[in-house]
């Protein structure tokens, strides 16, 4: 852990060598010099103690200071900049007080929901605007004139350029949120164009998992004398997170994966795929199975998106097959177990996966498959976390035992997923979406006789 300031600059009012000294455990939001009225907040909340990030980070965000923040994934960055920022909005409401870039349209909701109860007593409004959704209805959100606009940088540069009376010309805060993630979806141009036309005068914080070359570049394009705060290495994860491997031919992937499946039937998991079609592919077959599977991929039009992650978040459905866009930032405090069906393709993408569970503290698992083919990928990854995945305890002999039934529904989703592609193509020239809400229903009802003749597939099979 360590503190970085420019010399000779006036320190915070707390005592930052006197919190040095104590665990966050220890420590009180009121110590850090947070309002009493956003301290009931925090309460309300749950939000007993300051995480690492928030104790080191939030005095200094107080005094004015711009900041740079590296912490592991579930380490609370949201409120280690939102409670600032509603401090400082309390002392001086005005409209388009403050935005926050995100590199995902989940993750902006999610950045928007914090705010938003942090902000309850004083009627903090936000404005989420993202791409996937309506040009004219979020111009309408931005001419109510919102304290806070979270946002994704490219639908921001265009309502920038073609939204009448709207800009950021008295804009107090820019929050850059997953920095790394920012620039690696190729979004640095699109920085660079808002970063022009937003006021010089404001105070910038960047917050990241990782320290990149990228990221240390915008740092030095966006923020003046920042204080530096760092309660990670460039890759680590929390120590609560129990990580696995499995190792076996490609050929048995789907069948170990049910194998856990039955293995963690109850709990809470995410399964990372590295292609939209195989999310969609594994999900469909899982609820034939009788698992209550939902897929989340950058594919699916923005408002199913939200559908099958608040499915999820509610418990209505307790496994998610996703790509990497519910990897980055997504808070779902419960989550139990995190599966790589693909091995990622680099260290910042695994700590970004398994950092979905073990968050706030609390436990959790994850399981990374390796094939023949992967060998390579995992020993990267290893080398980066500098220690080795731990072999995920099993007998061979009941992982085949399912092959079978696996294969079986293997089939079927093959021909599920042919049947609605076929539909799609029928309905493309049709500008009415109505009808593909049916097609999600068919995919959560799955065939009426696989379901009866899978029933009770979530019972483990000895």
């Amino acid at each position: 852990m360590s503190i970085d300031a420019e010399k000779g600059e006036a320190q915070p009012k707390v005592d930052i060598e006197a919190l040095a000294q104590k665990k966050p455990e220890e420590t009180t939001f009121a110590e850090l010099g947070v309002s009493p009225q956003l301290c009931e907040a925090c309460e309300k909340m749950n939000f007993k103690h300051p995480t690492d990030i928030q104790k080191e980070s939030i005095p200094w965000a107080i005094e004015g200071r711009d900041i740079i923040g590296l912490a592991q994934t579930g380490s609370g960055k949201t409120a280690a900049f939102a409670i600032p920022i509603i401090q400082r909005l309390w002392d001086n409401p005005q409209a388009f007080f403050a935005c926050v870039l995100a590199p995902t349209r989940e993750l902006a909701y999610q950045i928007s929901e914090t705010f938003e109860s942090l902000g309850s007593l004083i009627g903090v409004r936000c404005a989420v605007i993202v791409g996937g959704m309506d040009m004219m209805s979020q111009s309408i959100a931005l001419s109510k004139r919102p304290h806070i606009i979270v946002c994704t940088p490219g639908r921001l540069q265009d309502h920038l350029e073609n939204t009448k009376g709207f800009s950021l010309k008295n804009l107090k805060y820019l929050v850059l949120d997953e920095a790394d993630r920012l620039l690696d979806m190729d979004f640095g141009p699109k920085i660079d164009q808002i970063l022009k036309v937003i006021p010089r005068e404001r105070n910038t914080f960047l917050f990241s998992a990782t320290m990149t070359t990228k990221v240390a570049k915008l740092q030095r394009a966006s923020l003046r004398k920042p204080v530096k705060v760092e309660v990670a290495t460039k890759y680590s994860t929390v120590k609560t997170l129990l990580q696995y491997y499995l190792f076996f031919p490609l050929k048995h992937k789907d069948c170990y994966m049910v194998y856990l499946m039955n293995e963690f039937a109850g709990n809470s998991t995410i399964i990372f795929t590295r292609t939209c079609h195989d999310t969609q592919k594994i999900a469909i077959m899982l609820r034939n199975l009788g698992f209550a599977a939902v897929p989340l991929h950058g594919q699916m039009p923005q408002a199913k998106r939200l559908g099958a992650l608040n499915k999820f978040k509610a418990g209505s459905r307790n496994i998610l097959v996703a790509t990497d866009v519910a990897s980055r930032g997504i808070d779902i405090p419960t989550v139990d177990v995190v599966i790589n069906y693909d091995v990622p393709q680099s260290s910042k993408d695994y700590i970004h996966r398994v950092g979905r569970t073990a968050r706030a503290g609390r436990s959790g698992k994850s399981v990374t498959f390796v094939t023949q083919y992967d060998v390579e990928l995992i020993q990267r990854i290893e080398k980066d976390l500098e220690r080795k995945l731990d072999l995920f305890p099993l007998e061979k002999d009941e992982v085949m035992m399912l092959q079978e039934r696996v294969d079986e529904a293997q089939r079927i989703a093959t021909l599920e997923m042919k049947e609605q592609e076929h539909s799609k193509k029928s309905k493309r020239g049709r500008k009415n979406d109505d009808d593909d809400d049916d097609d999600v229903d068919k995919e959560e009802q799955g065939l009426t006789l696989t379901k009866k003749k899978f029933k009770g597939g979530n019972k483990k099979r000895r």
